[in-house]
């Protein structure tokens, strides 16, 4: 991987990035990059768990959208979901980054992918440099055997990726979309993030460590 080539052409294409060398600092400088009294959502993302980003937030001067609260009923669960869509800084992680300074992205339900796109008028990206990939080809490879396959078995899906390791268009054949007829499955919706009209609306922390799926 090519770590200063991805972060020139992340800011060729108007998206604002850092580099930091440990979990603890993208933390750190995630925090920094938030407003007091901002209002707050995020994706589901094993990295932000594991740079305990999120759990800053709710102890720190914001209001976080938590749609993971088990006190909300399934309504209130999906109005929270909606209410993220008009929120000041939404967070996440990525895919896939390519040395081409683009972000690759597959969802299920897809709010997270619909976020990162529009809507939130802030967005911070927080991915260990092991997210970082040649081009787009290897990022749909990188989705199909490593985040799809560990993040449905993280979830419990019934899908062919969760019990085989790959998605079952590398065993059968397919183009990019192409992949199981599982109602679980979490290929739904593929985004490319390229260059930016809103300068630095999208603002990524990359940390020199192995981080999420």
């Amino acid at each position: 991987m090519n770590i200063t080539k991805t972060i020139e052409n992340l800011k060729k294409n108007n998206m604002e990035t850092f580099l930091v060398k440990t979990k603890e600092e993208a933390k750190a400088l995630a925090l920094s990059l938030i407003p007091e009294g901002a209002v707050c959502a995020s994706g589901g993302s094993v990295t932000l768990k594991e740079c305990a980003i999120v759990e800053a937030i709710k102890m720190g001067n914001y209001t976080y959208l938590d749609r993971n609260d088990p006190n909300l009923s399934n309504e209130e669960k999906e109005q929270m979901v909606l209410r993220a869509q008009m929120c000041d800084v939404y967070l996440s992680s990525s895919n896939a980054i390519t040395e081409d300074g683009e972000l690759y992205n597959v969802d299920g339900n897809s709010n997270r992918v619909s976020n990162l796109l529009f809507g939130p008028k802030n967005v911070i990206i927080v991915a260990g440099t092991n997210k970082i990939v040649k081009d787009l080809d290897e990022a749909v490879y990188r989705v199909k055997t490593i985040a799809a396959p560990l993040n449905c078995k993280r979830l419990g899906c019934d899908t062919y990726c969760a019990k085989e390791g790959k998605c079952v268009s590398l065993v059968f054949g397919g183009n990019m979309p192409k992949g199981c007829n599982s109602d679980g499955r979490i290929c739904v919706n593929y985004t490319v993030m390229s260059r930016q009209r809103k300068k630095d609306r999208v603002k990524i922390i990359l940390v020199e460590q192995d981080l999420g799926y």
